[in-house]
């Protein structure tokens, strides 16, 4: 994009950001297509509730909704590049029937290092979004949660906030969780469990340490994911409007990156319209719980615009398929729901596919964060994996820690 491209596309989004659209533009038309495509998923009482009354719900719901409190060790890794990666760490708790190390008897052997499960978390998202699968298995079997660069409670990526401004890419993000692993499981067999651009993740780490898969990963759990061709899917969206956000979302999202503060208080202003995107894109079913749907909210609502901008490029670049080959020795879970918009179920068969001796499920009514609208459906089949690779007991006492929303078949 030229300079003077960049001005029109920057000065576009200045107009969009504070309500002027009729002098947005083309750039603002590209806005709004994305704006009413997700619109009609915005539920009606948006329409006819008073934003003040709507704003109280909001302060409700974050007041009485659990969902994010769980806390564990916390710990730091250092990536490549200086980056500050946090995460925390659950142990086994025998207590809760979790199973303790078994300790060998012999001279000089030490107890074998137990199974540690390490979950990577999507864009936009933090390590809360596992936040129920974490709740079931407390206590049962060893797990790491982590928090991406320049998401949650990780430092801003370095590379990327740098004098150089170095983009962002998968592979970097491979790097970083071989970081985390390093500092949070330097050694035993590890479970590896990534929803969307944490699946990527795991593909990037097979990519660049083919060995530490085979040498030390038992299992692999895929949720909503893709190795690749992202810039095919369409958002739901109808084809003309596919092609023009595909033609200027990059630059658009460049100039939005460029103005933060401005676009933040638009996103403030415009908080509504932004509650009904979220929930269109991330879930499917009608009785979402309120207060989960709201935490969805709230997490995507703290990923800074320029954040948000540096990372898409990533996935439009992102082509990992070869590399699953990486995989076929180990067990893998491939789990999507069938109404994902983002990372559609098609491209988990795709993943599925290549990896003909995989678990496939694909979650009925379920958007892309099935694991926040069917949890009991995602726990239920992460301790299955668990228990097959001999991570924990197949009569392990899983909860069913879980929303009121009613789970397919159940």
């Amino acid at each position: 994009m030229s300079e003077s491209s960049a001005g029109d596309v920057a000065a576009a989004v200045t107009d969009a950001a504070t309500g002027n659209w009729r002098r947005a533009g083309f750039a603002g038309a590209a806005i709004g297509v994305i704006a009413a495509g997700a619109a009609a998923g915005v539920a009606i009482e948006r329409m006819t509730v008073g934003r003040g009354m709507r704003r109280k719900a909001r302060l409700a719901l974050d007041a009485s909704g659990p969902y994010g409190s769980l806390r564990g060790v916390p710990g730091r890794a250092t990536a490549d590049d200086g980056t500050a990666l946090y995460y925390e760490m659950d142990e086994v708790d025998p207590e809760a029937g979790g199973a303790a190390p078994r300790r060998r008897r012999l001279f000089g052997r030490k107890a074998p290092a137990p199974v540690t499960v390490v979950f990577s978390h999507g864009y936009c998202l933090s390590q809360d979004s596992w936040h129920f699968q974490r709740a079931a298995l407390r206590g049962l079997i060893r797990t790491v949660h982590w928090d991406q660069r320049s998401h949650g409670r990780s430092g801003r990526g370095a590379a990327q906030s740098g004098p150089e401004g170095v983009p962002v890419s998968i592979d970097q993000l491979g790097r970083d969780l071989k970081a985390v692993i390093d500092a949070a499981a330097p050694d035993g067999p590890l479970v590896l469990v990534g929803h969307s651009m944490g699946g990527m993740t795991l593909m990037a780490l097979a990519a660049a340490y083919p060995e530490l898969i085979r040498e030390r990963v038992v299992g692999v759990a895929f949720v909503g994911t893709s190795a690749g061709r992202l810039g095919e899917v369409n958002y739901g969206l109808p084809v003309a409007g596919v092609n023009v956000v595909r033609r200027v979302l990059p630059g658009v999202l460049k100039a939005l990156g460029s103005q933060a503060e401005l676009v933040e208080r638009g996103r403030r202003a415009t908080a509504d319209l932004f509650a009904g995107l979220i929930k269109r894109y991330s879930f499917s079913s009608k009785d979402v719980d309120p207060a989960v749907a709201r935490f969805a909210e709230r997490m995507i609502e703290g990923t800074p615009i320029d954040v948000v901008a540096e990372f898409y490029p990533a996935f439009q670049e992102h082509d990992k398929a070869e590399v699953l080959d990486v995989f076929q020795e180990v067990p893998v879970l491939v789990l999507a729901g069938d109404k994902d918009l983002v990372t559609p179920s098609s491209h988990s068969e795709a993943i599925a596919d290549l990896l003909p001796d995989s678990e496939l499920v694909i979650v009925p009514d379920a958007g892309h964060l099935v694991m926040l609208e069917h949890p009991v459906v995602v726990t239920d089949r992460l301790a299955d994996l668990l228990a097959r690779v001999g991570a924990m007991p197949a009569a392990a006492n899983v909860g069913t820690y879980g929303s009121s929303t009613a789970e397919p078949g159940g």
